[in-house]
């Protein structure tokens, strides 16, 4: 081996030693015989123990009563499972096995995550429950006007409009929980995701709707698509929202397409359809919050005008950017970017 070569070899070992010390998430190796080789102090810290006092040592002997983490350690699949750690915390635990037999344990401390994806539930079970009932009463008192009297045509319409937007403000209110979540900046995850996987997964939960709508669905994503850094949840919310969009405002026998490619630093996407499309005047407020169009077909289809301000908002967490083409009685077509992970 040359010394180039033996020097290559050291600035490596050295980068990996550095970013196994320095990292947060905790790291465990083993040897092929099932002893710990190597702990960092992430790790050491996320158990209340020494490196010292574990290394050599076979993880039976260290934690017999933490099956789960006894199962990440000693197990050769490749595992992913919830970890107790000491003093009520929680860890996201990811285990590997080499192909010389040692295995490698990741574990990332989610206490704080999992307690605000916790309260967050909380807060919108609490007002979606407090809003609710006054709507759920503006809905009843619609109801019993027309038991109390006769009611002339322009009344019963203002009473149908009464029921239906309070109907509308009653499917709402979850989502405008959850949409003043995001922007107020609480955390998002942020891990490895396969835009396509995402896909696959909203066409699967959409082809019913699209079958009652009478529309078809056309997929066509590059092979193999690169890996984009983000929180698939709130992704696969953004390609929900648009593909329910495309579907709903498409007239029968149509067919939307969604397509995603890269370039050199970014990842595509785009859902387009053939319907109604969006009238010139109102391509600068489509993502505006609660906005509607005024276009009749429009108003007489179900929406409260959050799903784009929702995808919107979430793109613009991941570092992308969303924008929309269209041509008002021709269709739409919805793009969203997200930067590639290794340009991150």
């Amino acid at each position: 081996m040359s010394t180039h070569e033996i020097m290559s070899q050291t600035a490596v070992q050295a980068r990996y030693d550095c970013l196994f010390r320095m990292t947060s998430d905790g790291l465990i190796t083993l040897d092929a015989e099932g002893y710990i080789d190597r702990m960092n102090p992430a790790a050491a810290a996320m158990l209340r123990v020494t490196p010292e006092e574990c290394l050599g040592k076979k993880p039976t002997e260290l934690f017999p009563q933490n099956h789960r983490l006894l199962n990440l350690l000693t197990l050769h699949d490749e595992i992913t499972s919830d970890v107790r750690l000491p003093e009520q915390r929680l860890a996201v635990g990811f285990g590997m096995t080499f192909p010389d037999g040692g295995r490698m344990v990741v574990l990332q401390d989610v206490t704080e995550r999992r307690d605000l994806d916790s309260r967050r539930e909380a807060l919108g079970r609490t007002i979606a429950h407090d809003l609710r009932n006054p709507v759920s009463a503006l809905d009843g008192f619609a109801d019993l006007v027309a038991k109390f009297g006769e009611v002339n045509d322009q009344q019963q319409r203002f009473l149908t409009r009464i029921r239906q937007t309070s109907r509308k403000l009653y499917d709402l209110l979850e989502t405008l929980v959850d949409l003043a979540w995001i922007e107020a900046g609480m955390p998002l995850q942020h891990v490895p995701v396969q835009l396509s996987k995402i896909i696959n997964n909203v066409v699967d939960e959409l082809t019913s709707f699209a079958r009652v709508r009478r529309v078809s669905i056309a997929v066509s994503t590059q092979d193999p698509m690169p890996v984009v850094m983000g929180d698939p949840l709130r992704l696969q919310q953004v390609v929900y929202h648009l593909l329910h969009n495309a579907i709903l405002y498409s007239r029968e026998e149509q067919t939307v397409a969604i397509h995603s490619w890269q370039d050199a630093e970014q990842v595509f996407c785009s859902v387009a359809d053939q319907g109604i499309g969006i009238m010139p005047g109102e391509l600068e407020k489509i993502f505006d919050r609660m906005y509607r169009s005024n276009d009749d077909y429009v108003r007489n289809l179900p929406g409260g005008g959050l799903g784009l301000t929702m995808a919107r908002t979430i793109v613009l967490r991941h570092g992308g950017k969303i924008w929309v083409e269209s041509t008002y009685g021709e269709g739409s077509i919805f793009t969203f970017v997200l930067p590639l992970a290794e340009a991150l």
